[in-house]
């Protein structure tokens, strides 16, 4: 696979207008090549203004933890890891209610291609899922504490790769606060400090600093 394939697909992607009632055109990571994939539910009201996902308050509390775990910030993450989720467009805000719009089984499905296409394209080596939705889509019915402290096999596309899987960060989601979300969580980011692909992504950002640090 080569670099203008994922950048012809990420061009096609910010092109789509499959779902009339989505509140914004797709947001994209970019095409970034990597043995990594995050995916996660939807974006928020803030990222379409932004133009990238994971750009407001929850993507701060994602970031910490990969900075914790991992040793790397937002910048490195957001440059070595490819950022996909189960709906690339903001759905709007829940019309009974605080929060967002939990997308439908349609918008979904209309969906669910260009996640096909990465996995085919990039062939993870680890696929990261943040929160319930996202999880749903590669473990059906899972339970949140079935899955989350657990790296998991898993195929798909033809390809294996390993799941390890994260609540959603936003502060709305008190999952990750109460028994047994605090301790499943830090059994997770054990997990990603320990994977292979991860610490190959650490060892690249150690070696910016220091050269930046040489260059200074």
């Amino acid at each position: 696979m080569t670099n203008a394939a994922l950048q012809n697909h990420v061009q096609d992607l910010l092109g789509c207008r499959r779902c009339p009632k989505m509140q914004s055109t797709p947001i994209s990571g970019g095409a970034v090549m990597s043995d990594v994939v995050l995916v996660g539910q939807a974006p928020g009201v803030h990222e379409p203004r932004l133009g990238r996902p994971f750009a407001w308050t929850a993507g701060k509390t994602l970031f910490q933890w990969f900075e914790e775990a991992c040793g790397f910030n937002e910048e490195h993450f957001r440059s070595h890891i490819y950022m996909a989720a189960v709906c690339r467009c903001f759905p709007g805000k829940h019309p009974k209610g605080s929060g967002d719009r939990v997308p439908d089984e349609t918008e979904i499905a209309n969906c669910a291609p260009w996640l096909t296409a990465e996995i085919t394209l990039l062939h993870p080596k680890l696929v990261i899922l943040v929160g319930k939705l996202a999880i749903h889509q590669f473990l059906p019915k899972a339970k949140l504490a079935d899955v989350i402290g657990h790296r998991i096999p898993h195929h798909r596309e033809g390809v294996s790769f390993d799941i390890i899987a994260l609540p959603h960060p936003s502060g709305a989601s008190a999952w990750r606060w109460t028994e047994p979300g605090k301790t499943l969580l830090r059994r997770a980011l054990t997990h990603l400090s320990k994977d292979p692909s991860l610490k190959i992504i650490a060892a690249k950002a150690r070696k910016s600093t220091m050269d930046k640090k040489q260059i200074v």
